[in-house]
């Protein structure tokens, strides 16, 4: 990048330092030339240097040498006993006296250059009288140059030093409306000062591109939001009978589940003003800016009612009062009480609908939930096979499958997916189609893209040795364990090919989606998943146990840990043994909740979860020894094929012994994958 000053030449400016240090020295000037002409002069170089002045600030400190070049000092120089063997040949014409009496502007006749005149510059060591009297001797012209700036010069040092200051404030004052997009003014957003207003993104004809065509297995908040959109539409077929409109409705839902899409559905359907806001955008680190910037909003909504208020991630301002920590002015408290005012206070809201979505709603305030603030609540929860048909069917619309591709098989395959993960399994399976060339998705790429989701990227398969035979026997351990185990979920798949932190993998598929969930299946999913523990001991011996059961072990812990404190399993009691705060999203009500438990209690916990993992891996132990034979037939095959479906694992199995009733699976019955 070339200098400042060479970008300058080539638009055709002569930089200001250009013109101080050369500009002037190559033109004749007169050192007799008059004070008028010498006025004229300065201000010709004032103008010019305002006109330079954004690029001539670091040269103002030299203004005083280009006003004495101006002047006519010339760059060649000469020696004072040079100067003093000229007067005395009678060679000096004229001498102009500068800087009290020490520079002087010498007009001289030079043998050297052919006897034509020269003008030379000449350092004095000061103004005596001899020389003086020398010069009129000679009858020499002579003058003295005084320093005195005349009115430009000072005004010229005036506009220098406002200039900084000037360029600086103005410049963050254009920053800040680019930053707004252009927007200024006292009023406006791109004001410095606007902390207060309110920054919710501003729709008078929403048009988000989603219907609730668009939304597909949540039907039952569909409905309540087509309510709301009727109302807004003809209102008067809901006032005839005295009905009024909810002023608000929350959505609440694990993340993935559709909240934001419901949102913009109900922009793109509703035809009416629309405000979207994130709750976040409400706190500042200035106390009162988030209580202004709520004011500003519903005044604005209030000029366009009947509008929709949308407010993202409330629970960011709608947290619980009085659980923060030591006193002061809490800007959040005095957001959420500005909030509550203006949705259900004196004044009131008509119509304004406040619609607003969180994932942690055990945490938000109590007043902010009754009625006349959010009437409603609507649950957007993780949706069943059904839903997840429907939302493949969404998602799928603009992509090529095989004929081999059933979407209802896969929604069945896909337990506990939300509808962002749908989403991303049939845009990773795209993806996989596309590396690997083909023009359409097969079962392949959906099977792999169900893999990595759950379970991560596939690693390097292991070469034949003895950690691979162990990995083999711990996840055929699993498989035994949990196939022979009544209440358990069939097998779908062993596999040796590590993905993720696993090394191997054994994919269990529940029957159906599970909403309820019996002793039986839970004590089930602790002795299958104890058995790669218990296939290590027995096969390989105690001392050669590895540390591949360490996640199998905390899965269970927490598992039995459940059954005996939140869901009364155990020998203690059918009691919940744990304080709803200690289940809360809340760090303090944790702790608190922790606190208020015996001694005693905690002890008979312990004794419980431990007497139920003790059962559970007896029985897998007695799974591995009488089944050895079976499991050494399955490894072998697992070993040479590296991956065995369920089908073919439990035809195997079903040669050694008779699979309980309760876990058979008909060969023709697709699966769903769960990690084991």
């Amino acid at each position: 990048m070339a200098p400042p000053s060479m970008s300058l030449a080539a638009k055709g400016v002569l930089p200001f330092s250009a013109l101080t240090s050369s500009g002037v020295t190559q033109r004749p000037v007169s050192v007799t030339a008059s004070l008028d002409k010498t006025s004229d002069a300065r201000r010709k170089f004032l103008k010019l240097a305002l006109g330079n002045l954004g690029v001539g600030l670091p040269t103002l400190l030299g203004a005083k040498k280009a006003l004495a070049d101006e002047q006519g000092v010339s760059s060649s120089r000469m020696s004072y006993s040079r100067f003093l063997e000229y007067l005395d040949k009678d060679r000096v014409k004229k001498v102009d006296l500068f800087e009290n009496g020490t520079i002087a502007i010498v007009e001289a006749i030079s043998p050297e250059l052919g006897n034509r005149v020269q003008r030379v510059r000449v350092q004095l060591p000061g103004l005596s009288q001899e020389l003086l009297q020398k010069l009129r001797e000679k009858n020499i012209d002579f003058a003295a140059h005084s320093n005195q700036e005349d009115s430009g010069s000072l005004l010229f040092n005036l506009i220098g030093n406002l200039a900084f200051p000037l360029i600086l404030i103005g410049g963050l004052f254009l920053l800040s409306r680019r930053a707004q997009g252009g927007l200024g003014g006292p009023n406006g957003p791109g004001f410095p000062l606007g902390f207060g207003q309110s920054r919710a993104k501003f729709q008078m004809e929403p048009n988000t591109g989603v219907t609730f065509d668009d939304v597909a297995g949540v039907d039952e908040a569909k409905q309540d939001f087509m309510e709301v959109v009727e109302f807004l539409k003809k209102p008067e077929r809901f006032t005839a009978v005295g009905a009024r409109i909810p002023k608000g409705v929350l959505l609440v839902g694990p993340p993935g589940t559709g909240k934001t899409l419901l949102a913009k559905a109900i922009a793109g359907e509703a035809g009416v003003p629309f405000f979207s806001i994130s709750g976040s955008e409400f706190v500042e680190m200035f106390v009162g800016v988030g209580a202004s910037r709520v004011r500003d909003l519903f005044k604005k909504a209030k000029e366009n009612a009947p509008c929709i208020v949308f407010v993202d991630e409330i629970d960011a301002v709608g947290r619980q009062r009085g659980t923060g920590i030591g006193g002061g002015n809490d800007e959040r408290e005095q957001t959420l009480n500005q909030l509550l005012t203006e949705m259900d206070g004196f004044e009131g809201n008509t119509g304004i609908i406040v619609i607003a979505a969180t994932n942690r709603a055990d945490i938000l305030d109590s007043a902010l939930l009754r009625p006349g603030r959010f009437d409603r609540q609507v649950s957007v929860d993780v949706p069943d096979v059904r839903g997840r048909t429907e939302i493949l069917k969404v998602h799928g619309g603009n992509k090529k499958f095989d004929p081999d591709v059933s979407l209802d098989v896969i929604a069945m395959r896909t337990p506990g997916f939300s509808g962002a993960d749908l989403a991303n399994l049939l845009n990773e399976a795209a993806i996989l189609a596309g590396r690997r060339g083909r023009t359409a998705i097969s079962s392949k790429e959906i099977d792999d893209s169900i893999d990595r989701i759950v379970a991560g990227m596939e690693g390097t398969v292991m070469t034949d040795g003895k950690s691979k035979s162990l990995v083999a026997y711990h996840e055929v351990g699993h498989a035994i364990c949990g196939t022979l185990t009544p209440g358990h979920d069939p097998v779908q798949k062993v596999t040796l090919v590590p993905r993720g932190q696993a090394r191997g993998l054994t994919w269990f598929i529940p029957m159906d989606d599970p909403t309820l969930i019996s002793r039986q299946q839970l004590f089930a999913r602790i002795v299958g998943g104890l058995g790669g523990r218990a296939a290590e001991e027995v096969i390989f011996g105690e001392p050669e146990v590895t540390t591949g059961a360490a996640g199998d072990l905390q899965q269970i812990t927490g598992l039995a840990k459940q059954m005996v404190v939140t869901f009364g399993m155990s020998e203690i009691g059918p009691w919940s043994l744990m304080e709803g705060g200690a289940q809360s999203g809340d760090v303090i009500m944790r702790m608190m909740a922790r606190n208020s438990m015996s001694e005693k209690l905690a002890e008979d916990i312990d004794s419980a979860v431990k007497q139920l993992s003790d059962e559970a891996y007896e029985i897998a132990l007695r799974h591995i020894r009488n089944n050895r034979e079976a499991i050494d037939k399955i490894v072998e095959v697992l070993i040479e094929k590296e991956t065995l479906n369920g089908d073919e694992f439990r035809a195997i199995l079903s040669e050694f012994v008779e699979i309980p009733v309760e876990n058979r699976v008909p060969p023709a019955t697709p699966a769903a994958a769960l990690p084991a």
